[in-house]
């Protein structure tokens, strides 16, 4: 049965991104987008190589995968980080929303003591997450690692899902327009423009102080604008 998407993943079967909001639906043991899970009479992308981002939740109280068999389970090696550029300073970034929409908060932080956060009323996790790495970006010169823990902030970079986006116009693979692209494109063109910036994940309240410290600011942040 289709369902929608909460959050961002990478479809089971043709490998290409699940943006929230889209229609998705169970193809084997992985999820994929509705219109691929139809046509794929069950099988997963494991024959293609394919791997739907790990941990990514794709819809309430549902995880994708980690494509193991039924019964079985599979240890998945390690994403590549993306190359970094030498000395490139480390950024850590993060959103925050109350409700979804509803207020937000973004920040970033740096180890030696740079940082910067703000709020909106009425936006969403994603976009705060998105924000808070385009304001990195803009206020840091030289080279950066903009460390996160959105994978959807992360794989658009790592994974290249911003050259499918271009080649089709800001449309996605299911043929609907890139959520956020107001946030999306002027990130996509400063790191293209300057082209030493790369991005890695980190997993969020894992201990990470500085994840820890962005993660603290932007809820700062959402709660001031849910108060005023």
């Amino acid at each position: 049965m289709p369902m929608t998407a909460k959050y961002a993943t990478t479809c089971g079967v043709c490998a290409s991104p699940v943006e929230p909001g889209e229609s998705i639906a169970k193809a084997g043991e992985r999820w994929a987008h509705a219109a691929c899970a139809g046509s794929s009479n069950g099988t997963s992308a494991a024959s293609s190589g394919a791997n739907a981002s790990s941990g990514s939740k794709v819809s309430p109280g549902s995880k994708v995968s980690s494509g193991s068999k039924a019964g079985t389970r599979t240890a998945k090696a390690p994403r590549p980080d993306m190359p970094a550029a030498e000395g490139a300073l480390e950024v850590w970034t993060d959103g925050a929303c109350s409700g979804n929409p509803g207020p937000g908060g973004w920040a970033w932080a740096t180890r030696d003591g740079r940082q910067d956060s703000g709020g909106e009323p009425g936006t969403t996790n994603q976009r705060m997450e998105i924000r808070a790495a385009l304001e990195a970006v803009r206020a840091l010169d030289g080279p950066l690692v903009v460390v996160s823990d959105s994978t959807y902030v992360v794989n658009c970079f790592r994974d290249g899902w911003w050259k499918g986006w271009l080649a089709r116009g800001w449309v996605t693979s299911a043929k609907k327009p890139v959520v956020s692209r107001d946030l999306w494109e002027p990130l996509i063109t400063l790191v293209n423009d300057r082209g030493d910036i790369s991005f890695r994940w980190t997993k969020g309240h894992s201990g990470d102080e500085m994840n820890d410290l962005v993660d603290r600011l932007a809820v700062e942040q959402s709660k001031a604008v849910a108060a005023s």
